[in-house]
């Protein structure tokens, strides 16, 4: 397996509320060994996507920004927004994964400011998926109207303005695997 960043050719370009929303695939070599290792990996219950449903906590894992560094996932998503952003440097202020089982509640939410120029990588994380589990992230207007959803492909990378309103769907009944999304935040580098 080769060290060196995957080139990513401009993915699928979406656009939302005047923001950008570009979908990936095939940039991330070792979908299952990270898959593996999450599945081995401490999960607390503490993350909340707004202080209105803070009631409705999900399951987070904290990744230090240290070891995202070293990772091929990140060296995927620095070329992916490279192919989309050659003009502009961002860096990760934070890294984490989320788990959502059947009957998880995943708020509407944004990620940032309006005003803000920050972006998140959101990377789906599973050995296999099938459409009818669910799983969607789903990306609504400011009256929150939806008006794209991404499937939760193993291996997609979704990279999208933080200014968005958004919401990961927890999977359907009859999927019994873990449904995982790696979250890197991203700012302007100055």
């Amino acid at each position: 397996m080769s060290s060196s960043p995957p080139s990513a050719a401009p993915g699928r370009h979406l656009g939302l509320i005047g923001q950008d929303i570009w979908v990936f695939d095939d940039l991330l070599p070792n979908v299952g060994q990270m898959v593996q290792a999450l599945d081995a990996a401490p999960f607390t219950r503490t993350e909340v996507a707004t202080p209105e449903t803070a009631q409705f906590r999900h399951w987070v894992n904290e990744m230090d920004l240290r070891t995202l560094a070293s990772l091929p996932v990140f060296k995927a998503t620095q070329a992916a927004l490279k192919a989309v952003m050659p003009d502009r440097s961002y860096r990760a202020y934070r890294c984490y994964t989320n788990f959502a089982a059947y009957g998880d509640v995943l708020p509407i939410h944004t990620d940032c400011r309006p005003d803000a120029d920050e972006y998140t990588a959101l990377w789906f994380l599973a050995g296999s998926w099938q459409p009818a589990w669910g799983g969607e992230t789903v990306f609504y207007d400011t009256r929150h109207d939806a008006h794209h959803a991404v499937s939760p492909r193993p291996g997609r990378l979704v990279l999208f303005h933080g200014a968005i309103p958004h919401a990961g769907r927890p999977p359907e009944r009859l999927c019994l695997a873990p449904r995982y999304t790696f979250a890197i935040k991203l700012e302007r580098c100055p």
